[in-house]
């Protein structure tokens, strides 16, 4: 068995080095170039998920997708509603992007604003925490790369033409199909096309009580063109169209009684990104993204206002080139982004006749200067400049700073390694929540938001053991926010501090590969602990959080594993400052977040290289919870019982089968 596996390489992989060079084939022909880009601030804690992993726990969702990544959590329960969170921040504070066109604003904050389909990608990067410059836009709190597949992901050197059909069903409750089909136009160009049809009934809880307003039809449409232009030059051209729409609560976050009335919504995102790779010499490897966006989310309240459209549409580029001088890969470019909002009733009015415009403009260099055999050294700068002009109302804002960061990567031996990093970046005013900008206003003295984050890593790395302990602390000043009470007003509302450390350990013995894994996060607003409800858009606390995941390969064909998942109680959180503060209520009360086990299992059979099967049992033991990073429980509260979060489905028996040609 080989000494490296999906666990514990890809930490690795993702942290120490991530490949931004084109394939060997388009390298020069006289010199081939591998130029690579090293990640050293806040390498312990990235991570790297692979579609092996997908495939295996039939990944369906966001939930799914980080199921066993630590230093993420995702709320919401259902699709439409789940919110991505890396070391309790809200998805809003870090930088998302599909094959490096970002996911940007918030359309409806009841939903999320992260949407992607497990069986498109290829990869997924997390970098938890500001890091080097190269992180992008406004990753105060960390980043998320997805990465689709192509051609070359799925047909051999002599392959011409290949296929996939897969058919999923899930007892909790509900079926999933997918096609696929991919082939080389010629020997340079090649072709993928994907549908994938999701069809959920409401599912039902550990308790066996059925979780009103949780059915939801999705539906994908994914092409990718790649190909060499020449033979140092590469471009790919994708467009993906998704869609999910359902009969949900007014707050889709939040649970829906049985009788209470359902509300259609409508949600769809179309993103087409072109991306081109040169790479000339040790000096020119340029790497060009361009990228527009287009998303929205429509919901018929018919017994209240009627239907209410948000749209959100952002266009930009970012061009990067990494050059080679002797002991230093340096890494520098220009990334521009413009974003328009734009809302309204569909009925009586233009979709359009509330709207904001935003643009962020940003240059950045980051070093790698491999000082000896045994110290790298990274170290690096950006610029960014933030606009938004509220088209409506009249109301602008701008701001511009500058985002330095250091890093110390030292290796003792062979086996163990130090990483240390700081980073600072900021964030300007972006473009508001498309539900509530016809009455959204601007302080006039906002200020951007300015992150300070501190990591401390070791590794070791041992023959049949890899093993990380993390220290972190991270504090966000001027947190922009639209607190409670104030009728959407965008302020500097305080500072944000998240703090605590990360554990991993992963052992692989012949046929059995294990990974132990144990998070601790504290996370307060102005020295208060975040909540879902109150700190919406910002911050949801989250119970210390142990994982075990096993991998056993029985033989050739046959694989098994399980992930359990242990999250410790959270309790007498207090909540309702806010209220107090502005006097809605005369005093603060306390809820409780619940501790919870969850147990996921997979068999997989792959009988040839042409069929696979798998049988995945998602909460094996029946557990009824709500997860931490979904909404609290308020229903203890004197006139605040409708605020909660869904709970999670309970048993679901999950079967697949794949043919591929």
């Amino acid at each position: 068995m080989k000494t490296t596996n999906r666990f514990f390489a890809a930490p690795v992989a993702a942290a120490v080095i991530m490949a931004v060079s084109a394939p060997a084939a388009f390298a020069n022909e006289t010199e081939e170039q591998e130029i690579e880009t090293l990640v050293v601030v806040g390498k312990t804690t990235n991570t790297e998920i692979t579609p092996e992993e997908l495939d295996k726990f039939q990944a369906n969702d966001l939930e799914d997708i980080f199921r066993s990544i630590p230093s993420v959590s995702v709320g919401g329960s259902l699709g439409v509603a789940q919110k991505v969170y890396i070391r309790s921040l809200e998805d809003t504070l870090l930088n998302v992007t599909v094959d490096g066109a970002p996911q940007t604003g918030t359309l409806f904050h009841h939903i999320g604003r992260v949407s992607i389909d497990p069986e498109l990608l290829n990869e997924v990067e997390v970098q938890a925490g500001a890091g080097e410059a190269t992180s992008g836009f406004g990753a105060i709190g960390g980043a998320i790369r997805f990465k689709t597949k192509d051609v070359n992901d799925l047909l051999g050197e002599d392959e011409t033409f290949g296929g996939k059909v897969k058919a999923n069903y899930f007892s909790n409750d509900g079926y999933k199909g997918s096609a696929t089909l991919y082939g080389r136009l010629t020997d340079n160009w090649g072709l993928l096309g994907s549908y994938v049809y999701s069809d959920r009934e409401n599912m039902e809880d550990g308790d066996g009580n059925e979780l009103f307003g949780t059915t939801a039809e999705q539906s994908l449409a994914f092409f990718k063109l790649s190909g060499e232009i020449s033979d140092n030059q590469s471009v790919t051209l994708s467009y993906e169209n998704r869609e999910e729409d359902g009969e949900f609560g007014q707050r889709p976050n939040w649970p829906t009684v049985e009788g209470q009335t359902l509300y259609p919504m409508d949600s769809e995102r179309e993103t087409i990104v072109l991306n081109h790779r040169v790479n000339l010499n040790q000096y020119i490897n340029l790497e060009t993204t361009i990228y527009n966006t287009e998303s929205s989310v429509e919901q018929n309240v018919f017994d209240r206002w009627g239907r209410y459209k948000g749209e959100m549409e952002s266009v930009g580029f970012d061009i990067r080139n990494v050059s080679e001088f002797n002991s230093h890969t340096l890494t520098y470019g220009i990334e521009y982004r413009s974003d328009e909002v734009r809302a309204g009733a569909v009925e009586g009015a233009p979709a359009d006749h509330v709207k904001e415009e935003g643009s962020v403009k940003g240059l950045y260099v980051q070093d790698h200067w491999q000082v000896s055999d045994a110290l790298l050294v990274s170290y690096g700068l950006r610029f960014d400049k933030y606009e938004v002009e509220q088209t409506t109302r009249g109301g602008e804002v701008d701001s511009d700073g500058v985002s330095p960061n250091i890093g110390f990567n030292y290796n003792f031996n062979e086996n163990w390694q130090l990483n240390l990093g700081y980073a600072e970046a900021m964030r300007g005013k972006e473009v508001g929540d498309s539900f509530t900008i016809e009455s959204g206003t601007i302080d006039p003295n906002l200020t951007q938001e300015e992150v300070d984050n501190t990591e401390l890593g070791l590794i070791y790395q041992g023959e049949n053991i890899h093993a990380t302990a993390s220290l972190y602390r991270s504090e966000i000043n001027d947190v922009i926010l639209d607190q409670l009470g104030r009728g959407i007003h965008y302020e500097n509302a305080g500072t944000l501090e998240t703090d605590g450390f990360e554990l991993k350990v992963g052992y692989w013995f012949e046929n059995v590969e294990l990974l132990a894994s144990y998070s601790n996060n504290d996370a307060e607003f102005n020295g208060v602990t975040v909540e879902g409800y109150e700190h919406i858009g910002l911050a949801n606390a989250r119970g210390d959080t142990w994982g075990l995941n096993l991998n056993y390969t029985m033989t050739d064909d046959i694989e098994l594993g399980w992930n359990f998942t242990y999250v410790e109680d959270l309790n007498n959180i207090e909540v309702l400052h806010r209220a107090v503060e502005i006097g809605w209520i005369d005093r603060t009360h306390t809820i409780d977040k619940k501790g919870y086990e969850v147990l996921d299992v997979y068999a997989q059979w792959q009988p040839n290289d042409n069929v696979s099967v798998n049988l995945t049992v998602q909460n094996l033991l029946d557990e009824t919870y709500r997860d931490h990073s979904s909404v609290g429980d308020y229903s203890a509260v004197p006139g605040w019982g409708i605020v909660a979060g869904v709970k999670e489905a309970g048993r679901d028996v999950r079967l697949s089968v794949s043919y591929q040609f």
